[in-house]
């Protein structure tokens, strides 16, 4: 996942409203979210090149998504997979401040990560740069792509931006609204650009919220709505390369 933004605890009917693109090689192979056969309560897509995932919930309301966190001279040999983060807390029972915990202790066998990890009380962030950035998220609109949370990024900002202007008078929020907003392919300009250690022109490529590449880009686009009622809409869009998207839609009641 190289972005999320998101609303918790701050719209009277909603309790979560997120959005999220995916940016990966589409060579990798990928499956679109779905219920796992072998954690019949985990929604997610899953990476079959490493068995993880990205970003996923489950039926009683645990939820974790992660991001890459972008620093090239920060990169180590034979790391474990990020994606296990996510799929491990999903299929635990532990509460997200222990998760958390139990993570920071073994940060350094990973690449440089960012992990978001909750469950119907609580929502915690972590950053494995440094390894002592933990913190329990209250009520606000946040915004998360390869760097620190609210990094000012232009794609960050945009994103957070368009999101708070849409619920500010939304009773209802329509799906629809925030997969446009995901849809944004518009690269920032030249002076927005962070410097992260990478080439000015894949700077430029990542910059915007939608990413297009003939071998890189979004490959998915993910709504996750969490009501007052504990009510859950979880919409996907998957894309591939000379085809058009395919959507998943899924709702549920989060079991008490």
């Amino acid at each position: 996942m190289c972005l999320l933004f998101f609303a918790y605890d701050c719209h009277p009917h909603y309790r979560l409203i997120l959005a999220a693109n995916r940016d990966e090689y589409f060579r990798r192979p990928t499956e679109r979210a779905h219920f796992w056969n072998s954690h019949p309560e985990v929604l997610a897509g899953k990476d079959l090149e490493m068995l993880g995932t990205w970003m996923g919930i489950t039926l009683e309301g645990r939820f974790a998504a992660l991001t890459n966190f972008r620093d090239p001279a920060a990169q180590i040999m034979n790391p474990l997979s990020r994606g296990m983060l996510v799929r491990d807390f999903l299929c635990s029972h532990e509460s997200p401040i222990k998760y958390i915990q139990d993570v920071s202790l073994n940060s350094a066998l990973y690449n440089p990560f960012n992990l978001l990890v909750g469950d119907t009380f609580s929502l915690m962030y972590y950053s494995s740069k440094p390894s002592s950035l933990v913190k329990e998220l209250s009520s606000g609109i946040y915004g998360l792509s390869n760097h620190h949370l609210d990094t000012p990024w232009t794609k960050v900002q945009k994103s957070k931006q368009a999101l708070a202007e849409y619920i500010e008078n939304a009773s209802l929020i329509e799906p629809h609204v925030l997969f446009e907003i995901l849809a944004d392919s518009e690269p920032a300009q030249d002076h927005e650009l962070p410097e992260t250690g990478i080439s000015f022109e894949l700077e430029k490529l990542l910059s915007s919220i939608f990413i297009q590449k003939a071998d890189y880009g979004t490959r998915s686009s993910t709504v996750l709505l969490i009501d007052r009622e504990n009510h859950v809409t979880f919409k996907e869009r998957s894309f591939y390369l000379g085809q058009k998207h395919v959507e998943v839609d899924y709702e549920f009641k989060i079991k008490k």
